[in-house]
């Protein structure tokens, strides 16, 4: 079978990524300006629990995010100025990622979203947080911010698994039954969701994996982000592997896995990520996947000798 009629929308790549619909919606490249509230977490202020989901880091999964301690205005003159010293980009997404980015009063979340939605050159906001803490408030917050500011507001989800079991086991706090509401709620405000899933959880199969890409795309989301797991200093999951190591993906394995994954998604959720890179000062393993270019270059790779392309495999119910 020969896939050549990839969409235009595409620009090219055998996947729709997050790069083809930034340029498709505006026109160009669009940079994200990583930013750091001060937000804490609810598996970590004691509501849930204390130390978090076992994969995450001290910094809140927000590792490469700007100093909490500036206020945003600052934080995003700072971003934009790292920006600038590898790209000539005008225009930007403030990426609010560190931690639980809606966990917080209503009254601070509307002054720190206003003001990195304020600059002309911000086009958008991506706000990663809990299916839990989601409420109707924070909804139609949201929802006025974005008609106030004439800028779109995605939210961004850790789902990381289908599988109760899993959630269970990387103490996550909630069930995927909660998941599945939230999207939907998140659909009934016209606010886009991005979900993200990390595969290679300790005790998954393939086959759960590739189940929980089916699940969620079931439900009505714009985007996926698939993550690599990755172990690093500091976390539990650190300490588990320690005292008694799992199975983790070799390189070669990952990349024909994500790209047997994404041969499910249906072609129209935009793909905003399809591997990742820890930082390297907390690291552990897998250490091929501090090489980024290099996994992505193998995944683009086996799209080619595999002659295949995103949805190809993806059953309309």
């Amino acid at each position: 079978m020969q896939l050549t009629n990839l969409p235009e929308s595409w620009l090219g790549k055998p996947y729709y990524s997050l790069d083809a619909y930034l340029k498709q919606t505006f026109g160009e490249k669009i940079y994200r300006l990583s930013l750091d509230g001060g937000f804490s977490c609810p598996n970590r202020d004691g509501r849930l629990g204390t130390r978090g989901c076992t994969f995450c880091s001290a910094g809140g999964s927000g590792d490469f995010a700007a100093d909490r301690r500036k206020d945003i205005p600052a934080q995003l003159s700072e971003a934009r100025e790292r920006i600038a010293a590898k790209t000539s980009a005008k225009h930007f997404i403030a990426y609010f990622q560190a931690y639980t980015n809606t966990y917080a009063d209503i009254s601070y979340l509307r002054t720190v979203f206003s003001e990195a939605l304020s600059p002309a050159e911000i086009v958008a906001l991506s706000i990663a947080t809990r299916v839990d803490c989601l409420d109707d408030d924070v909804l139609q917050l949201l929802c006025e911010l974005r008609d106030t500011f004439h800028k779109p507001v995605w939210v961004e989800l850790g789902v990381q698994s289908t599988c109760d079991e899993t959630l269970r086991r990387v103490r996550s706090g909630f069930a995927y039954s909660d998941c599945e509401d939230t999207i939907k709620r998140l659909c009934k405000y016209d606010i886009p969701s991005i979900v993200h899933l990390i595969l290679g959880l300790p005790g998954e199969t393939k086959e759960q994996m590739l189940h929980s890409v089916k699940q969620v795309c079931t439900l009505p989301i714009a985007g996926l982000k698939l993550q690599l797991l990755h172990i690093l200093s500091g976390t539990d999951l650190a300490a588990e592997y320690a005292a008694s190591p799992f199975p983790l993906f070799e390189m070669e394995e990952y990349c024909q896995f994500a790209v047997t994954c994404i041969e499910h998604v249906p072609p129209h959720i935009v793909l905003h990520r399809i591997t990742g890179d820890g930082p390297k000062k907390l690291l552990l393993a897998p250490l091929w996947s501090g090489d980024k270019k290099r996994v992505l270059n193998r995944i683009h790779q086996v799209f080619r000798e595999r002659n295949t392309r995103q949805g190809r495999f993806f059953e309309y119910s």
